[in-house]
């Protein structure tokens, strides 16, 4: 229980030990923005390209910000930006995968 005797002297939004990650904080902005992408261009059957590429694109930037992630809100946002992304990506390889008939 050390941590419920120290003080906070700010909220932050991603960091909580009071340092700056920039590093994982963009990566936790572009996971995000690519699970977002992903995730509504899901739904539409004519853009699987794009659905897959960027669902494929976010997995990977999901999971190098979860391997260097410091804090537990950095871990939490790329999470969601990872079930996103995996969404968008499983979809899109179902509606036609990333190269879409131009490979065979």
């Amino acid at each position: 229980m050390a941590q419920a005797m120290r003080p906070q002297s700010s909220i932050s939004l991603f960091a909580t030990d009071g340092k700056p990650h920039p590093l994982q904080d963009t990566l936790v902005a572009i996971t995000l923005v690519l699970g977002a992408v992903a995730f509504v261009t899901a739904f539409f059957h004519n853009l699987h390209l794009l659905t897959s590429w960027t669902g494929l694109i976010g997995i990977v930037t999901g999971l190098y910000g979860q391997f260097i992630s410091v804090t537990t809100r950095e871990r939490f946002a790329l999470i969601l930006g990872l079930g996103a992304s995996a969404l968008g990506f499983f979809l899109g390889m179902a509606h036609g995968g990333l190269f879409g008939g131009w490979l065979g």
